[in-house]
């Protein structure tokens, strides 16, 4: 594992498979969300785009056929 930055609330490290992990100051791991805004606010990590709502079609224009039996 490599240091990457270290401050001091805390320390940055890339593990060897190419992930982040965050460690607080009083040794314990930062996961969730708090690790996610750490890695944005210091570059390491792009925001994932939003995925876009398909468009409505609108009505159904299939048509459905009743018969009288």
């Amino acid at each position: 594992m490599e240091v990457v930055k270290k401050t001091d609330s805390y320390t940055i490290i890339k593990k060897r498979s190419g992930r982040f992990g965050v460690k607080h100051k009083n040794g314990r791991w930062i996961n969730g969300d708090e690790k996610t805004k750490v890695l944005l606010a210091e570059g390491l990590i792009k925001a994932p785009a939003p995925k876009e709502v398909a468009a409505e079609a609108g009505p159904d224009t299939t048509t459905e056929e009743v018969g009288a039996q």
